[in-house]
């Protein structure tokens, strides 16, 4: 692909303006840096071509901002990303009141947190549920009952009895654990633990630059890779748990611990390849055009008719992109390097503006914006 038609991939996107608080409301939080409203707007400095979150401590003067709802339009409107608060960032930590309960459960599996647990880090079980429900495809409940479930699982493999695996879940009796786990895992524990091909796929949210990434995998590999807040994610994890026939559970193993170390050098602009083995279950022409598309070498792009000529189905354009779409483990498996005939950038399950950043950062090595190591950290002139 030539320079000229990758900077017209590159070029600005239109987007829908997003509803934005009051203007006074945003100049107050702003002023007093108010982390509450991260996320909910970014502040764009003209002077300096830079976006911050609403709790940046530079002090821009007023005259020289304007507010933006999203990401998109920032990155859009020409600013780059501020050094100091790193506002690309902030979608991909989880707020503190989850890593708080995260901590809880994972600390004592057998504890669940109760409405008053919530309420003193002033928390209401709807936000708990919605937040989980959102991230991870299942309500804070279930995470919480499969956390625990994991942590039983994983005792018996390791050799644990089941009288183990009990004790280290804190279940109060044999019946009930025994009546949770088979309707989690589909087996009794005792023969669980003897079955080579009980493999359940456990998941882990992680944290990216562009938003969380919701990763699942069992002991052979990667099966799913999602920004958590993409539309389809429910559906994905259903069919995932119908594809590979098990329990689909929060957990860490060996094959998330490395995807998670891979993804932050492909971040950082470091790493060109990913050495995790993948497990892309789906019809024969998915797999077809799956396996093609981990052939598109790092920085460059790829037309739906040109994918469709490279499977031997020059015609299949259509069908190319439904398995573009149905692809459940991004940028691994890069759908983000297929674009229009024209050079468009086309649909991405993750957003457009995702798959512009995707392609920018294998390109450069970096995000689009990204200021050089001597430059200011944050824009802006600041008061006296």
């Amino acid at each position: 692909m030539t320079t000229l038609t990758l900077e017209r991939d590159l070029a600005p996107m239109n987007h829908t303006p997003s509803l934005l608080p009051p203007r006074a409301v945003m100049e107050r939080a702003f002023a007093n840096k108010d982390a509450e409203f991260d996320g909910v707007f970014y502040v764009a400095v003209r002077t300096t071509g830079i976006f911050c979150r609403p709790s940046c401590p530079s002090r821009p003067l007023p005259e020289n901002t304007e507010f933006l709802g999203t990401i998109p339009e920032c990155l859009d409107a020409g600013y780059r990303p501020c050094k100091r608060c790193h506002p690309l960032e902030a979608g991909g930590k989880p707020p503190e009141w989850v890593a708080a309960l995260m901590a809880k459960v994972e600390a004592a599996p057998g504890t669940v947190p109760d409405a008053a647990d919530l309420a003193a880090l002033n928390v209401t079980p709807e936000r708990a549920r919605r937040w989980f429900q959102q991230h991870y495809g299942m309500s804070f409940s279930a995470w919480c009952r499969g956390q625990r479930l994991a942590q039983a699982f994983t005792r018996l493999k390791e050799g644990g009895s089941v009288d183990d695996a009990i004790f280290d879940s804190a279940y109060e009796s044999h019946s009930g654990f025994r009546d949770a786990f088979a309707r989690t895992f589909g087996e009794a524990p005792g023969r669980a633990r003897a079955d080579d091909e009980l493999k359940p796929v456990v998941l882990d949210l992680f944290e990216s630059p562009i938003g969380p990434l919701l990763a699942g995998a069992n002991e052979d590999g990667l099966c799913l890779l999602e920004f958590s807040d993409r539309r389809m994610l429910p559906s994905n994890l259903k069919t995932l748990q119908k594809l590979f026939g098990t329990a689909v559970v929060p957990g860490r193993n060996r094959w998330l611990d490395q995807i998670r170390r891979e993804l932050g050098e492909y971040f950082d602009g470091t790493r060109k390849r990913f050495d995790t083995p993948v497990l892309s279950r789906g019809t024969d022409f998915q797999k077809k055009v799956w396996t093609e598309l981990m052939r598109i070498p790092h920085g460059t792009t790829l037309s739906y008719d040109e994918l469709a000529l490279r499977i031997g189905q020059p015609t299949a354009q259509r069908a190319v992109a439904r398995a573009n779409g149905m692809n459940r483990i991004c940028i691994v498996i890069p759908c983000h390097r297929v674009i229009g005939k024209d050079g468009s950038l086309t649909g991405y399950g993750g957003g457009v503006w995702r798959k512009r950043l995707l392609i920018e950062l294998e390109r450069s090595g970096k995000f689009p914006g990204a200021a050089s190591s001597d430059s200011p950290e944050a824009g802006g002139t600041s008061k006296p």
